[in-house]
């Protein structure tokens, strides 16, 4: 396809303005194809495909000599640590509405904050702590000055943001910033995850929402196939045009482009696994696809294939495959392929009356899958519950020996809610609970004891809902009923409560300052240093860490107190005022 044919006033000007990023390769590309030599040739070649349009031709030279310089200033050299005063600010909340602030980050040691980072991906947090780390590391503020870079700062950011996989925060976060050149391994992430839900009108609508240029290859491709899909097929093939021109190869994906511009009626069969952008292609591009996954399969493409209802159906699937047959159970247990489609298939095995009358002792004697189907259809001919659970818990230990305990998951919990509690023998107790996993609805109205400081009505302060002239009149008046009261006794959550009011400058009269006493040892000693150095993004951290995979309320009050404390001290009273209010009412 000759250029000449698509250069045109609309669409050259545009097509200019991306040249200078969607042109460049991949960063780890060496740079010296940018020397002038070839510069020369590139303009040369392009000048005679433009010669008649003298109204671009000087602004396609002009572009052409100093496209190393333009990407020099489009882009920034994330390698480089950035000596100056101002530095990026890349983020998603104000810091100003989460009583944080721009510089939180200034006085912390980049060292310090990797290594942090780092057992934070390691851990199973609860919803609690990736809140406050959400926080910590997506606050607009500027990064810390010691011992870290740009580069390294913002993949922190990235390897978090992947670790917990929140597309919807991801996104936010990329279109807020323009920042997909900075992030292009967090941005071929998201559009990876919406390639294999078969979501590409989410995945291209992060590039349509995008105005910056764009450079990493794999992104740029995909970007054109964007174009293609929203009937923008002239700007797609002069892009591809340009970058062929400055150097760009890739057979694979010109064979499929060239197919879906209609240049071709020619079906390449051909199957990439080398992702799942080049998978996808390979099944857009061929009416007549057919794919078997098998043990190598990665789980991304599994996902698609899934998503897409590639996958063949258990009806179709030959009990003699046995091979195939284990595939798919290696697949559920990977959750790629649908566990009740499993169960659907054992089904289908074939066993004799004696067989299913003596499955229990059948089972031994025959290959892991049929043990399984016979145990499966055992169970679903059981009507004695504690037999029902015995066959059950036989199943699950099959598949946990084989290294395929998710495999039977959702299937056994459904089979463990019909059996109800009072009928588990006292051998089969363990079994039954670890594996049933009620969810349990949580209260979300608050309950108040007025007998009690901390579950008062007084908490509503908290909640915004109390002006300080009467928080401090009442308060005040609570503590003198509880002097006179011999019996009562200031709990640890009573003083959280009194202390997080003094911090807000709430006045507490002289009067009751030997009710209680305050530890200031409590407080561990790192933390004690960030305080003193005003590192709240670390603290915050920190404080994730301790928190870790438990939920805020059921933390011991010793762990809460020394919290609650680094957060008045930080002056970080939203997050603070979020875990008094689930940590000191009866029920939140």
């Amino acid at each position: 396809m000759k250029i000449s044919k698509l250069l045109n006033k609309k669409y050259f000007s545009i097509v200019l303005i991306l040249l200078i990023g969607l042109s460049v390769h991949a960063e780890d590309q060496p740079t010296d194809i940018w020397n002038i030599e070839k510069k020369k040739v590139e303009e040369e070649s392009l000048e005679k495909k433009i010669e008649n349009n003298t109204e671009t031709k000087d602004i396609f030279e002009s572009n052409v000599y100093n496209m190393q310089t333009q990407k020099k200033l489009s882009t920034i050299d994330l390698d480089e640590n950035l000596e100056t005063e101002e530095s990026m600010i890349i983020g998603l909340y104000d810091p100003e509405d989460y009583d944080l602030d721009i510089n939180m980050w200034s006085n912390s040691d980049g060292d310090q904050l990797k290594k942090l980072i780092s057992k934070l991906n390691k851990m199973n947090l609860s919803q609690d702590a990736i809140e406050i780390v959400n926080i910590s590391l997506l606050i607009n503020a500027y990064l810390p000055k010691k011992n870290i870079t740009e580069k390294e700062f913002l993949r922190l950011k990235s390897s978090w943001l992947i670790k917990n996989s929140n597309l919807k925060l991801i996104e936010d976060y990329l279109i807020q910033n323009q920042a997909i050149n900075l992030h292009p391994e967090l941005t071929r992430y998201i559009v990876d995850e919406y390639l294999s839900n078969t979501n590409i009108e989410k995945a291209c609508e992060i590039f349509i929402k995008n105005t910056e240029l764009l450079t990493n290859e794999y992104l740029s491709k995909f970007n054109i196939y964007c174009l293609i899909k929203n009937n923008k097929r002239e700007e797609a093939q002069l892009i591809l045009d340009l970058k062929k021109e400055l150097g760009f190869k890739d057979e694979y994906f010109e064979k499929k482009i060239n197919y879906l511009l209609e240049y071709t009626t020619k079906i390449d069969n051909s199957i990439s696994e080398k992702s799942i952008f080049d998978f996808y292609l390979a099944h857009q591009t061929n009416p007549d696809f057919n794919f078997e996954p098998n043990d190598k399969t990665k789980k991304i493409i599994w996902k698609y294939l899934s998503s897409a209802n590639l996958l063949d159906s258990f009806q179709e699937i030959d009990l003699s495959e046995i091979e195939k047959i284990s595939t798919i159970e290696k697949a559920v247990h990977n959750k790629n392929y649908p566990e009740k489609d499993l169960f659907n298939l054992y089904k289908r095995f074939q066993f004799n009356f004696n067989q299913l009358l003596n499955a229990k002792d059948v089972y031994k004697s025959l290959p892991n899958i049929d043990g399984r189907a016979l145990i499966y259809q055992k169970i679903l001919l059981e009507s004695e519950m504690v037999e029902k659970l015995k066959l059950l818990k036989i199943l699950k230990t099959s598949f946990e020996n084989d290294e395929l305990g998710e495999a039977f998951d959702n299937e056994l919990k459904a089979f463990l809610l019909q059996i109800s509690p009072m009928d588990i023998p006292d051998n089969l107790t363990s079994f039954y609970y670890t594996n049933i996993k009620i969810e349990k609805k949580e209260d979300k109205k608050i309950k108040f004891n007025n007998d009690i400081i901390h579950q008062s009505k007084l908490i509503n302060y908290f909640n915004g809902d109390y002006a300080k002239s009467k928080i401090t009149k009442d308060t005040n008046n609570f503590l003198k009923k509880i002097k006179k009261n011999k019996k009562y006794f200031l709990s640890k959550k009573d003083i959280i409560f009194l202390e997080s009011l003094k911090y807000d400058g709430v006045e507490i009269s002289d009067k009751y300052v030997d009710l209680y006493k305050v530890d200031e040892n409590e407080i561990p000693t790192d933390i004690q240093i960030m305080i003193n150095n005003n590192e709240s993004g670390l603290a915050l951290l920190r404080i994730a860490e301790v928190i870790g995979q438990d939920k805020i309320e059921r933390i011991d009050e010793d762990t809460i107190y020394f919290i609650i404390t680094t957060l008045n001290k930080l002056n970080i009273d939203w997050v603070r005022n979020k875990i008094l209010l689930k940590v000191l009412p009866l029920k939140v």
